[in-house]
């Protein structure tokens, strides 16, 4: 599954990679940047993956096959794999001719091969790759991750990866870039008796592989970021249940749960529920439901794997939220929202990561908003304000990495705070329309289970949905606060009878964000044409939005 649009898709096809002179591989520890040509020649469409891993050394083996169709032709393809894992064997062939074996080479963490003779553009074609190996250990997961090779409670091995800003192939031979999404993905995992496999998808079944060994199939039924394919392994226990959707029909819910946890489970999994129905009601129904929602006891704190949620708060509240409990785990609900923002609605370059942070962040107000009231979503907003830092634009124009989108671009609370002034400017019903609409642009996809309801999306189209939304032109709006780097400033002149308020935007263009202030006891919203205003306030006692509602600083 490619990124839409011919413009963005031939910046790929000649571009290099970022960071890296053309030919150079790329940094095998971050994911993204610009397409080299060996890997915008072709379009993945499936995956088949088959891992053996062996607790008592930290060790996997595997066997992937990548079908594709290929886009452009060039002498070669590439795959991405950690540079700690050994490649053992690569064969390649046009769909349905004989394998056979490929001349293949690596450079770091970059394994290339060459195509059968031949073959043109249109083709389907396969590569299939032996390898094995001790896989990198997850430093500090899930911010820096790898494979976790942890131990239960009661001293069973514990199994996780977590990969998202590294990319996939840190644990398996993968195209890693956010772009091309497969449309489909088998995972066959073996692992000693009496460990169970909980990851993507639905399940297939379970089957012997000798000695003590048992193989765990499941089934990917919809296009999926490869970084979002996850494995979770651990003597676990299954809790199910099942939630009837806003589409009409029900689908599974499932939380694999430690024995030792199996309580704690079965008396969390009715707010799971209450969360999958809140998102359901507020943006559409869960994409997923062709496959399963899934949670996994994790021993890092969480991500957002599709369909397949690592959840390592241990039931505590606030575990993300600096101990400080809103009612719900937020944890959870994070991660939930991942299936929406980011899993159904993919940035089709990481330079557009708000949609995913930032969104799911909003999200967790709007859930206080909705159960505990407009102060307590007030109260919750506050909260994050000291957490914004400025340095960079939370979405920057150039195509760019997963590392540098998550330093310093701030895409966690300044971009929930520019959806709460939004929410401000265009109101509660118009932002929450456009909400819905970024989520499911028609009903078509709203219905559909079956992998067409995914897609690809970026800021601009947000922005022209919130425009249809509210009927006003957002464009200064968004040049500001989301393509900016700074914040605009707010200048209060205070005189004997008047208050006078100006705007500074960064780039010294007029800003004209209407400003809530309250005179006395009636609260204003204070219109700004060219980014000046006089308000009224006998003895210049008015106080700038008291609420907080406006993200700006403060001018002098």
């Amino acid at each position: 599954m490619r990124i839409p649009g011919p413009a963005l898709a031939l910046l790929l096809l000649v571009s290099p990679c970022s960071g890296q002179e053309a030919g150079e591989p790329p940094d095998p520890y971050d994911s993204g940047g610009r397409l080299d040509a060996s890997q915008a020649a072709y379009d993945v469409e499936f995956y088949d993956l088959a891992v053996r891993l062996e607790p008592r050394d930290s060790t996997l083996a595997g066997t992937l096959t990548l079908t594709a169709r290929l886009v452009a032709v060039e002498p070669a393809i590439s795959l991405d794999l950690d540079p700690r894992l050994e490649v053992r064997e690569v064969t390649a062939a046009v769909e349905h001719a004989p394998s056979a074996a490929a001349d293949w080479s690596r450079d770091r963490g970059r394994i290339r091969v060459p195509l059968p003779e031949g073959i043109a553009a249109g083709d389907r074609f396969t590569v299939r790759v032996e390898y094995g190996g001790r896989p990198r250990v997850a430093p500090r997961p899930p911010w820096d991750g790898g494979v976790t090779w942890a131990r239960t409670p009661s001293g069973a091995p514990w199994i996780a990866t977590s990969n998202q800003t590294i990319g996939a192939d840190v644990w398996w031979p993968v195209k890693d870039h956010i772009s091309d999404k497969p449309d489909s993905v088998a995972l066959h995992v073996t692992v000693p008796d009496p460990l169970v496999v909980a990851t993507n998808g639905r399940s297939r079944g379970t089957e012997p592989a000798g000695e003590g060994w048992t193989t765990w199939h499941w089934f990917v039924s919809t296009p999926i970021s490869v970084y979002n394919v996850a494995l979770n392994i651990a003597p676990y226990v299954r809790l199910d249940t099942t939630v009837a959707s806003v589409a009409g029909d029900t689908f599974p819910v499932s939380f694999w749960v430690l024995p030792e946890s199996e309580e704690a489970g079965r008396a969390f999994l009715p707010e799971i529920v209450r969360q999958l129905r809140w998102f359901e009601e507020t943006l559409g129904p869960y994409p997923f439901r062709a496959d399963k929602y899934g949670v996994a006891q994790t021993p890092h704190l969480g991500m957002e794997h599709q369909t397949i949620i690592a959840y390592g708060a241990d039931f505590a509240n606030g575990a993300m939220t600096g101990g400080v409990d809103w009612g719900f785990d937020a944890l959870h609900h994070h991660e939930l929202s991942h299936e929406w923002w980011g899993n159904l609605v993919t940035n089709a370059d990481w330079k557009d990561m708000w949609l995913h942070e930032g969104f799911g962040t909003y999200m967790q107000a709007l859930y206080v908003l909705d159960l505990q009231g407009e102060a307590r979503y007030l109260e919750y907003m506050r909260s994050l304000r000291p957490r914004i830092g400025n340095r960079k634009p939370v979405a920057p124009r150039e195509v760019t990495s997963a590392r540098d989108i998550y330093d310093g671009h701030d895409i966690y609370f300044k971009g929930a705070w520019i959806l709460h002034t939004l929410r401000w400017k265009i109101g509660d019903e118009a932002l929450r329309r456009a909400l819905r609409r970024m989520a499911y642009p028609d009903e078509a996809r709203r219905r559909a289970v079956d992998g067409s309801q995914v897609r690809f999306a970026d800021t601009e189209e947000f922005r022209r949905i919130a425009e249809e939304a509210s009927g006003e032109d957002l464009e200064r709006f968004f040049e500001v606060y989301v393509y900016g780097a700074g914040l605009p400033e707010l200048e209060v002149s205070r005189g004997e009878e008047t208050v006078e308020l100006a705007w500074r935007a960064p780039d010294g263009k007029p800003f004209e964000l209407p400003v809530p202030v309250r005179v006395g006891g009636e609260l204003r919203r204070v219109e700004m044409p060219g980014g000046r205003a006089t308000v009224e306030a006998p003895g210049g006692s008015a106080v700038i939005d008291p609420e907080g509602r406006i993200l700006y600083e403060s001018g002098h």
